[in-house]
């Protein structure tokens, strides 16, 4: 079960830390440079202990014990990264995934602030389970009685496209922008549970335009792609909190889709709520991404682009004052 069948998991951490795993029986020999070799053995000793509490071992798992294994930041961190892979408290359980497992140091601290908080950010990249995790945990706390239900909203805006009008009824035109979040669930929950709670209304699907006015009390909401909100609209949002709820806000300021010269909510509500007692930021980069490994790299190098752009017009605006200040200067 640790070795995968036919081997495969270990020719997954001998791909990608460069290393020679033998197997002879129950012996494992690790060959090859001494941080990658402590590595490999530091993540076989986490996917050893999942699998000794009775936890399934896949490609995520691999991937997350090797990612976790190699995190920096210092021993004590990436043990306690690793033992998120198997400890009890760091599992979020759904009925139809069963135990959800962090799969970087991030997302065990993204966990933790969700169980721990009334009021989360999540912020950072595209495919690091931001809101993936969010679900798990609204899911989680609906079917053990700790809410009564669970709002998913997210603003109906176009990501650089003009669709035009949509057609159908209200629910036809909206459930478009509202597609990740149903997939989410059914992730979670089988298809007829959710059908039944959407029904029963304990699971609530809709636009942020719906919010205003109500109090969503003993409710875990989340708002999606909130970097897409005006500063009036988070204003309007994170005031819908009502008595014994939870809420989790999840954008990235780097995928902003409102026009030109707008202000993003999320960005003002960072500035604004940073240090209030109850409210936890979590910052995911692209060393947390959980997709396709192509898609991390995908984030650096875009990354890398803004951050030339940036340097490209600093350099030109210091040019630009330096000619001004040579023409208003003495003759």
């Amino acid at each position: 079960m640790l070795y995968g069948e036919h081997d495969r998991h270990l020719a997954r951490i001998e791909n990608q830390l460069g290393v020679s795993l033998i197997s002879r029986g129950n012996l494992l020999t690790i060959a090859g440079p001494p941080d990658s070799a402590e590595t490999a053995r530091s993540a076989l000793d986490a996917l050893y202990a999942r699998l000794k509490r009775g936890l399934d071992v896949g490609a995520g798992e691999v991937d997350a014990a090797v990612r976790m294994a190699g995190s920096v930041g210092g021993e004590a961190a990436r043990d306690q990264a690793l033992a998120a892979i198997s400890r009890p408290d760091f599992q979020v359980r759904t009925r139809r995934k069963g135990a959800i497992t962090p799969r970087s140091p991030t997302q065990a601290a993204y966990l933790q602030a969700l169980a721990e908080n009334e009021l989360v950010f999540g912020l950072g990249p595209a495919g690091t389970g931001k809101t993936y995790l969010a679900v798990a945990q609204a899911v989680a706390m609906l079917t053990n009685g700790q809410v009564d239900r669970i709002v998913l909203s997210r603003p109906a805006v176009e990501a650089g496209e003009r669709l035009g009008f949509l057609p159908g009824d209200l629910r036809d035109k909206v459930d478009p922008y509202l597609r990740p979040l149903y997939d989410a669930l059914h992730d979670m929950l089988p298809p007829e549970q959710v059908q039944k709670r959407m029904a029963s209304g304990e699971i609530e699907v809709a636009p942020l335009a719906f919010m205003r006015g109500r109090t969503l009390a003993n409710a875990f909401v989340i708002l999606d792609e909130a970097q897409n909100t005006t500063p009036m609209q988070m204003k309007m949002f994170l005031t819908r909190l009502g008595e014994g709820g939870r809420m989790a806000i999840t954008g990235d300021v780097s995928q902003i889709d409102l026009p030109p010269g707008t202000k993003s909510g999320l960005k003002e509500a960072i500035e604004i709520l940073a240090g209030e007692e109850g409210i936890s930021f979590v910052r995911f980069n692209d060393a947390d991404v959980v997709r396709h490994p192509l898609v991390a790299r995908i984030v650096r190098a875009y990354d890398r682009s803004d951050v030339a752009a940036e340097a490209a017009r600093a350099a030109r605006r210091a040019a630009a004052s330096a000619a001004t200040a040579r023409e208003d200067g003495p003759p």
